[in-house]
């Protein structure tokens, strides 16, 4: 698909509607898009290319502008869904790669473009293709080291890179930003940008001063209304939370779930919001979404063979790797003999800056007596905020 998005610039990525997961990892319920844009001035600059394995929409897109020759490839990320066929592009159409040190040096590791091909621009740099301007703005760990954006002056047109996206297949190539985009886009920065959500305000910083007129993201579409999705990230990279608590569990034998289901209810009681995640069942997007802004988290997990629960461990694990502004923990826990479950889950989850708020661990299944010790568990996280 080619869609004019401003004066000589034109959208040329292209749109995987059945992709259902990404890195082997991301679920991906609305597919997602693979962002390429031609800017022509006297000179054409290719903004990115597209993963490898949609190369024939890509190369069909180009041939519809009628494109013979390519001057500047401009590799914003080095990553292959952005830069998979950047060395194709080279020995096709002429072009040279603009980027900048730090991403030469993976674009030639990864997709072995040549150092020759490669012409190394710095923070704040400009390029003239004759009538337009690209200006690029170093902006590391949005979510590689060496990512960086690029600034069209006359068009202000921020192609933004990894930065703003969304996995979300559309014919919409242009929007202003409605609920759906944005729940899209939260839950790509909860699973692509929360572990670096530091360094996403800082750029978020730097990018602000300059005057923008529309975003184009790598992935998901383009923003007309750039200051919709721009308020949306720093609401989630912020420090701010919401009472909330999420709740993550697996449950063998129904004492867990019967722990579970007994703080939940009292947590809606007090007038808590609280979410429910079977971790069995549960989508990790929907997951991670879900700890973007929440205060508290409470992990509930069974013993199995000394140790938690395996579905537990790897959502505490990516828990600990997406490294939500979560503020407090709590913990449930059931065993059958002994072991160290609850040592091994508190040990996994170091990156995450929590107060442990309170732990109930019972032996079997949950006695009334023992039911006592959530009530203090509920109480205790009710008055938190």
């Amino acid at each position: 698909m080619v869609k004019k998005i401003g004066d000589g610039v034109y959208y040329v990525g292209a749109i995987d509607w059945d992709r259902e997961l990404f890195d082997e990892l991301i679920p991906l319920p609305n597919g997602t898009t693979y962002n390429a844009y031609i800017v022509k001035g006297e000179k054409i600059a290719l903004i990115d290319t597209v993963d490898p394995a949609k190369k024939e929409e890509f190369y069909n897109n180009l041939e519809k502008l009628d494109i013979k020759n390519i001057d500047y490839v401009i590799s914003n990320h080095a990553e292959q869904d952005h830069s998979g066929l950047i060395k194709e592009v080279v020995e096709k159409y002429g072009a040279k790669v603009v980027t900048n040190k730090k991403c030469a040096e993976l674009l030639h590791t990864h997709v072995h473009v040549s150092k020759e091909d490669i012409i190394e621009v710095t923070d704040g740099e400009e390029l003239d293709l004759g009538g337009k301007t690209l200006k690029f703005y170093l902006t590391p760990w949005v979510h590689w080291p060496e990512t960086m954006v690029t600034y069209l002056k006359e068009e202000k047109i921020l192609f933004s890179c990894d930065l703003f996206g969304s996995h979300y297949a559309t014919s919409d190539i242009e929007q202003e930003g409605d609920d759906v985009l944005i729940e899209m886009a939260k839950r790509y920065y909860a699973e692509i940008m929360m572990p670096f959500r530091n360094h996403v305000i800082k750029n978020i910083e730097k990018i602000e001063k300059i005057e923008i007129g529309k975003i184009a993201p790598s992935h998901g579409p383009v923003y007309t209304k750039p200051e919709k999705i721009i308020k949306e990230y720093k609401k989630w990279a912020g420090n701010e939370t919401k009472k909330e608590v999420i709740i993550l569990y697996v449950s063998m034998h129904e004492s867990v779930k019967k722990m579970v289901e007994y703080v939940m209810e009292g947590l809606m009681e007090k007038g808590v919001r609280v979410k429910l995640h079977n971790v069995v069942k549960s989508d990790i997007g929907e997951i991670a979404i879900d700890l973007v802004e929440a205060s508290t988290v409470v992990v509930g997990t069974p013993m199995v063979l000394g140790g938690m629960h395996p579905k537990i461990a790897g959502v505490v694990y990516l828990m600990n790797a997406l490294r939500p502004k979560t503020k407090y923990i709590g913990i449930l826990g059931s065993y059958g003999w002994g072991g160290r479950f609850i040592e091994e889950l508190k040990g996994m989850i170091k990156n995450v800056k929590a107060e442990i708020v309170g732990e109930v661990v019972v032996k079997g299944l949950i006695t009334k007596e023992e039911y006592e010790k959530l009530d203090e568990l509920i109480e205790n996280i009710s008055k938190l905020n």
